[in-house]
């Protein structure tokens, strides 16, 4: 698991409030981390999943790593796999793809 940039971003991205079960339901869930992709997000409140893609930390100022979701795409693609008509791996739906090429900057 990746460790964040501040401690305020590591608060924000592991909130929960247990008034919703999912952090897109949340007003006070304001930033999603999703390791898969390595991706930090502004989570857009409108009754969807849906994130705007953010650079730097909003509290600390850092830069956030690149994305990694069109080189994940990208490793698919190299295994001849289908996302929307196959199983994806297992070690495909973590970190630990990018983790064990070594890409963890």
């Amino acid at each position: 698991m990746r460790s964040h940039c501040c401690e305020a971003m590591s608060r924000a991205v592991s909130s929960s409030c247990s008034k919703h079960e999912n952090r897109f339901d949340c007003p006070d869930a304001l930033v999603n981390y999703l390791p898969k992709f390595d991706e930090y997000g502004i989570i857009v409140h409108d009754g969807g999943t849906a994130v705007s893609g953010i650079g730097f930390c909003p509290w600390c100022g850092t830069r956030l790593p690149d994305s990694k979701r069109d080189r994940w795409f990208d490793e698919l693609a190299r295994r001849g796999i289908d996302p929307d008509r196959q199983e994806v791996p297992s070690e495909l739906q973590s970190d630990e793809w990018w983790r064990a090429e070594g890409a963890a900057g």
